[in-house]
């Protein structure tokens, strides 16, 4: 009997895309489970909660159902004390997703979905090549057994992992297998492998669908298909990307994309030929229903086009030792002249070359100071610390460093402020931090001591007061001068009011802002606060494209974009830059009376974006601001 007749699904493969299911583990959380449970274990404890997902699931359209049974592994159950339970878990996994199509009565296909055990092989790790391998066979001779129709590895960071359990599963079944990895923003794997690299590595290993799930939202994932398509790898593609990145609006994490968001991006994947759709993280039936619909529309349909995007060693001079520090050019001019920073990104290697070039020519250009941000989208960089040194010592420029609390006991917090103070870096924006997870070492710490307004007190009513946290004496006190966020089109404005008293009250000099695309939003929030005492630097991001304007309104927490600018970048086409520029420039405009400055973050080190802007500002003069302040 051929392949094909012994496993219908890759003969249902080969008529058309087919649309798998959403987000499990956050439609669990979603529930009122809490995630430190084991979610696979609920296929013992709450068989009806699991069972109603997939209903839900299959209500939206879907034709691919995924078991829980992501973490149901022996290695990762057994953080739980469970992994006697291996069979059992996984087993009624999969009876589950059965119950469920049989219940209402429709055809759909169950994929053994099996995950990584969360721990690095050796030599990186401490598990052995040998135990993971027996770990997915276990876990995937339970599957089979249970009777999936395919099995679907998801999620995985690391190649040499997937290619453990590629080896394992087929040393006993010849059973479809899809093979999902995860990549970030700079489209590679937590180990550096490209696309390219990756899917013809899974191909040779024996899986018969290759894809990208989890990591980013659609944007990329859809970046990372092109890449797949040209490879030709000769095996169907797969694509399930998350909901955008998750931001907390009171006790719920929230994901920005919304369900016509995802529809547009299945229609790219299907023009594309990708042929596995769904969704992974912050994916829900809606989003499902949108794309089942979309998949299905004549292969005519279309959508918006997209346009497709060693220094020496150096000697450290410290500053002079006296009473009483003078103020830096920046404090002079904060809240009594119109102020333009710009964020720059340290680079990825140890040179700075390119990025003094770049500091050069802005200072040049006219801004007030340089913002270093500390590995943003947490990618490792640099360290930020040496990047806003170098700045400041070979451009002559003031910088504003971003001090992140995240991944920062309170003990390094305060080491790392004597540091950089000594290094002369005297302005931080204290912001929360991105969160590893969405990053290039997802299992790193991620821990932190101090909140934002917390860490502000500390800077502000101790540092400055030459005691540490403990009241100690530091010696001589600093002299920092501290910005702290500020979102005024949050989700939950009222929430977001109150987190910016608390700064005010710690002690916050100023506030950077989120980008903001329509005057309204900023009048909504005055409305609110009234005038606030300190000056506000509003965020300013020039629009590339209209795949990035998409990006930034579906997939960003706290940006909204306006249909209206969405519209008039997808009529750019190849002009979309020029397009881009002339939205900034009249946002600058438009919001210059509400704020005593820009903070403009030029995309993908498109620095050439800044001078078009500055110039429109005219002298740049306050026109919101008391004189005795």
């Amino acid at each position: 009997m051929k392949r094909e007749e012994r496993y219908p699904f890759l003969a249902r493969l080969a008529q058309a895309p087919i649309v798998a299911d959403g987000a499990m583990g956050t439609m669990i959380y979603s529930k009122g489970v809490p995630f430190d449970r084991c979610f696979d274990e609920l296929n013992l404890s709450q068989r009806g909660l699991i069972g109603s997902i997939h209903d839900a699931y299959l209500v939206a359209g879907a034709e691919i159902l995924e078991t829980n049974t992501f973490g149901a592994s022996r290695v990762r159950l057994a953080e739980y004390g469970l992994a006697d339970k291996v069979l059992a878990i996984n087993m009624a996994g999969v009876r589950i997703a059965q119950e469920a199509r049989e219940a209402r009565g429709v055809e759909a296909f169950i994929a053994g979905s099996i995950g990584p055990t969360g721990k690095r092989l050796q030599p990186y790790g401490p598990l052995s090549p040998a135990q993971a391998e027996a770990a997915f066979r276990e876990q995937a001779e339970a599957l089979i057994t249970a009777g999936v129709d395919l099995l679907i590895l998801e999620t995985f960071s690391y190649l040499d992992e997937i290619l453990a359990a590629l080896r394992a599963i087929r040393a006993v079944s010849d059973i479809p297998i899809i093979a999902e990895m995860t990549f970030g923003e700079d489209l590679r794997t937590l180990s550096g492998h490209t696309p390219t690299v990756v899917a013809r590595a899974l191909v040779e290993a024996g899986a018969d669908v290759v894809g990208a799930n989890c990591g980013t939202g659609p944007s990329g994932v859809l970046a990372v298909m092109e890449e797949m398509v040209q490879a030709q790898v000769n095996v169907p593609l797969s694509a399930m990307p998350n909901a955008g990145f998750p931001a907390r609006v009171g006790q719920r994490l929230m994901y920005p994309s919304s369900p016509p968001y995802f529809a547009d991006f299945a229609r790219r994947l299907k023009a594309l030929g990708v042929r596995v759709i769904g969704g992974c993280c912050g994916t829900t039936p809606a989003h499902i229903a949108a794309m089942v619909e979309a998949v299905r529309e004549p292969s005519s349909a279309t959508s918006r086009s997209v346009a497709t995007v060693v220094e020496p060693l150096i000697d450290v001079t410290l500053p002079a030792e006296t009473e009483t520090l003078p103020p830096t050019q920046l404090e002079q001019k904060l809240g009594r002249q119109f102020l333009i920073t710009v964020e720059m990104s340290p680079p990825r290697g140890y040179r700075p070359d390119k990025m003094l070039d770049g500091a050069h020519r802005l200072k040049e250009a006219g801004v007030d100071a340089i913002n270093v941000a500390d590995n943003p989208m947490a990618r490792m960089r640099m360290s930020a610390w040496a990047a806003a040194f170098l700045v400041q010592t070979r451009v002559g420029v003031d910088t504003i460093l971003h001090f992140p609390v995240r991944g920062r006991n309170l003990l390094r917090v305060q080491s790392d402020l004597l540091a950089v103070h000594a290094l002369g870096i005297r302005h931080v924006f204290v912001v929360m931090g991105d969160p590893t997870r969405i990053g290039d070492y997802p299992d790193a710490a991620d821990t932190y001591d101090v909140v934002p307004s917390g860490l502000i007190r500390l800077i502000k009513q101790r540092f400055n007061q030459g005691q540490d946290q403990a009241g100690q004496p530091i010696g001589q006190p600093t002299r920092f001068i501290v910005g702290a966020a500020l979102n005024m089109g949050a989700a939950d404005l009222q929430r977001e009011v109150r987190v910016m008293r608390r700064k005010l009250e710690a002690g916050a000099d100023f506030f950077l802002t989120q980008p903001v695309y329509d005057v309204t939003t900023v009048e909504r929030f005055l409305e609110l606060t009234g005038d606030i005492p300190v000056p506000v630097i509003m965020g300013l991001l020039p629009l590339r494209s209209y795949r990035h304007a998409a990006f930034l309104h579906h997939e960003v927490p706290g940006i909204t974009i306006p249909e209206t600018l969405l519209e008039r970048m997808a009529a750019a086409g190849p002009d979309a830059l020029e397009e881009g520029i002339r939205i900034a420039q009249e946002l600058a405009v438009a919001l210059q009376p509400y704020v005593q400055g820009f903070y403009i973050i030029p995309p993908f080190g498109r620095y050439d974006m800044v001078p078009p802007i500055l110039r429109v500002l005219g002298d740049r003069a306050l026109t919101r601001w008391p004189e005795d302040r």
